[in-house]
């Protein structure tokens, strides 16, 4: 395979370079040295210093993350922090393919990660670095540290023409030193790299056609696969029973093949088209035992819920301070399950021998994913390598793991390499789905415009533990699921960006047995918290009849959310009205609505301009703006191209994506009934980054969606005096909420 082979090129041409590297956590293996790279099973032991940094004789680096790169722009951001206290330019510096086999375990790339956690690591190994090399040099120029300058990764001895490069000081040789961590690292008012716009070095290939995404990639002598399922997933936790199977169904294709495990099945050919035709045509009898509540049901069922109840804030009495207060809203919304829905339905490719095993796939955790990988085909984990490629789009936790199972135990099972691509059918109708929720909210204020009680119950289901190929193939029983329960009202979008003396958050977990698949989507349930939060927020501005940015700058917080309320109201050029004071007669009328939110701990704040058509009932979002602080943001240019593509997407959610399902099974299977936005439906967008150098690094991957999807809410109550108690706010729903009034 020609990238394998560059990748291991690339690790030889590393050998005898100085490698730097710090603690994350125990090691599984201790490294012997940098020739051991990519041989030796990882992840490398993260208390030697000859780990995680490579010095080139070429004077170049190589630092090596353990972080995926999902689009965000990761691999260039963090090489920057690396630049910065290595003191040499971008262009010097580059980084590997992530492989179990050789880079480093940070943890998944969840939650915006990447610079939140991964920023740190590798300042501080970067700084380790260069301290050990100005030592170096004080003894090759004859001179103290404190009288060396370095550019480029050349040191200079001040007011002198003696200098040395980083390269020529390693001489090819490993340092074999523990990590101490104990480097300075430079103040923010010394940073040339970092907290600029440095253009990312994976677009040049991705705009050219030049990339290598996963879907590309090949290898000599695989063959292409495909899994059978039912068209579309039941419950939770039921998966797809095998009644009968006729292998002789596809015998007209010529080397196409039936594999099975369990229930798992699968076919493959040497012909990608064979292996497609031999999955539709395959004959596969299921058990069709009804298993859900179907669409139409699911939010009075979990409603109805016996649920495990928490309480995740009580401060004060909330319903004394609602009840007793002259201004109060009960609000109640329904948000549904949505989709990751990739372009590119996921893929992965597997080589599966009796010894050994190499995969290559999407994952957003190698790690994690070798180790469900060597437990599911019975190999010890240091015997299964995982090679990162990145994939057509993730959002969070799409079919990418599902795809790197069915891959894995269709080569175990034919004994030869297997290409397994999902279908669009199966991306779709057996995704890990954003999880449904409905959210209760009751809040109230005095007559001087401040908020003094909130009350917010939310009802949804955990996310899944495991993926359908893993049951399916081991025939795991619902009980056997590991449900993860943390799925749970969110403070910080749930009224945490206001001063109320008195909260009350309570989360009610529904079982989800009975339900679809969960996983994390993009900005995990905060859209459906902050559609419910913020719509009741906004209506106590408009009983107040305060002005819906002045009535929130009255209750803010603290400085850093009012900051990005602030950055967003400037940027739309907001005008203070009262919401919904100025309605119009006319067929198209248009709304501007204002929103705050996040997903961890940054801060976001959108406005929203949008476009009803009263008599068809659709609605476009024309305008949208966001603000993030995420603390020190390293690539600014990077925050404000995931604030644009946030605030698109969150349109998209918010007036089109649905999942739809019977009491038997998924239905929504495709672009046709799982539409998203289109071009000529794309708001024009205005990103904001509130920069902070002296703060720490937060999330900036999913932060203004929660605020972006209760700007558009507000936006419509402002265009039509209605309020919208469930999205998609599809033309159905819309007209039918005009009619009620």
């Amino acid at each position: 395979m020609r990238h394998d082979v560059t990748l291991r090129r690339d690790f030889l041409k590393a050998g005898g370079a100085l490698v730097v590297g710090f603690p994350l956590r125990s090691a599984l293996f201790a490294q012997e040295g940098p020739a051991a790279r990519g041989t030796v099973a990882g992840p490398p032991d993260p208390k030697q210093v000859d780990t995680w940094l490579a010095i080139h004789a070429d004077n170049t680096a190589t630092v090596y993350i353990g972080f995926a790169e999902l689009g965000q722009g990761n691999s260039t951001a963090l090489l920057q922090v690396a630049a910065e206290e290595l003191d040499m330019d971008m262009s010097q510096l580059k980084t590997v393919r992530l492989d179990t086999n050789v880079t480093p375990n940070q943890g998944g790339t969840y939650s915006s990660a990447s610079i939140q956690r991964g920023g740190p690591q590798v300042r501080t190994a970067a700084a380790e670095a260069r301290q050990a090399l100005l030592q170096m040099a004080s003894k090759k120029l004859g001179a103290p540290v404190d009288g060396l300058t370095v550019s480029k990764g050349i040191v200079s001895l001040t007011g002198t023409s003696g200098s040395v490069s980083y390269g020529e000081l390693v001489g090819d040789k490993p340092f074999h030193l523990a990590f101490t961590g104990s480097a300075p690292i430079k103040p923010p008012s010394q940073y040339k790299v970092v907290a600029t716009a440095v253009p990312r070095n994976d677009l040049p290939d991705k705009v050219s056609g030049k990339y290598v995404y996963m879907q590309h990639v090949r290898v000599a002598g695989m063959l292409h696969g495909r899994v059978v399922r039912p068209r579309g997933q039941g419950a939770y936790g039921s998966g797809a029973k095998v009644i009968a199977l006729d292998a002789t169904s596809i015998g007209n294709i010529p080397g196409a093949r039936v594999l099975r495990k369990g229930d798992f099945v699968g076919v493959v050919a040497e012909n990608e088209w064979d292996a497609v035709r031999a999955a539709r045509q395959l004959k596969v009898t299921w058990d069709s035992t009804p298993s859900l509540t179907g669409s139409d049901r699911m939010y009075e069922a979990m409603r109805d819920a016996k649920t495990d109840d928490r309480t995740v804030v009580e401060r004060g009495n909330a319903a004394d301070a609602i009840g007793a207060a002259p201004h109060k809203v009960a609000y109640n919304c329904r948000a549904p399950y949505q989709a990751h829905a990739p372009f590119g339905p996921n893929c992965a490719i597997a080589d599966v021998k009796p010894d050994s095993a190499l995969v290559m796939c999407s994952t957003q955790d190698v790690y994690g994913t070798r180790g469900t990988l060597a437990r599911i085909i019975g190999l010890p984990v240091d015997k299964v390598r995982v090679q990162y490629y990145e994939g057509s789009g993730t959002y969070g936790h799409s079919c990418y793991d599902d795809a790197a199972q069915a891959a894995t135990l269709l080569s175990q099972l034919a004994g030869k390499p297997v290409r397994l691509q999902f279908m669009r059918w199966d991306e779709h109708g057996w995704d890990n789905y954003g999880p449904s929720h409905v959210g209760e909210v009751r809040a109230a204020a005095n007559a001087d415009g401040k908020i003094v009680g909130y009350e917010y119950h939310g009802w949804q289901h955990h996310w899944s533990n495991v993926e359908t190929s893993e049951q399916l193939a081991l025939g795991k029983t619902a009980e056997e699921w590991r449900p993860n329960p943390a799925m749970q009202v969110n403070p910080l979008c749930c009224g945490g960006m206001y001063d109320i003396p008195n909260v009350r958050l309570v989360n009610h977990h529904v079982p989800g047995l009975g339900y679809l698949k969960g996983g994390w989507l993009r900005s995990p349930l905060d859209l459906s918290f902050s559609f419910t939060s913020e719509q009741a927020i906004d209506q106590l501005a408009f009983l107040l009849k305060i002005d819906p940015y002045e009535f929130r700058r009255r209750n803010i917080k603290d400085d850093r959310w009012l900051g990005v309320l602030d950055a967003a109201a400037k940027a739309a050029k907001w005008t203070a009205h009262p919401a919904s004071s100025n309605l119009s007669q006319a067929k198209i009328v248009t709304g501007r609505g204002i929103g705050m939110g996040t997903h961890l701990a940054s801060y976001g704040a959108a406005v929203a301009e949008i476009e009803v058509d009263k008599e068809s009932g659709k609605v476009v979002a024309t305008r949208m703006y966001g603000a993030v602080d995420a603390g020190l943001v390293v690539n600014p240019g990077n925050v404000e191209s995931q604030i644009s593509g946030q605030l698109v997407q969150t349109a998209s959610r918010m007036f089109h994506e649905e999942v739809t399902f019977t009491r038997t099974n998924v239905t929504s299977l495709d672009w046709a009934s799982y539409p998203i936005l289109r071009f000529e439906g794309c708001p024009q967008v205005t990103p904001v980054v509130v920069q902070r150098l002296n703060e720490r690094s937060t999330g900036a991957g999913e932060e203004v969606m929660a605020a972006a999807a209760g700007a558009i809410a507000n936006a419509f109550f402002d265009a039509t005096g209605v309020r919208m108690t469930e999205f998609p706010m599809t033309p159905k729903r819309v007209l039918a909420a005009l009619k009620r009034g």
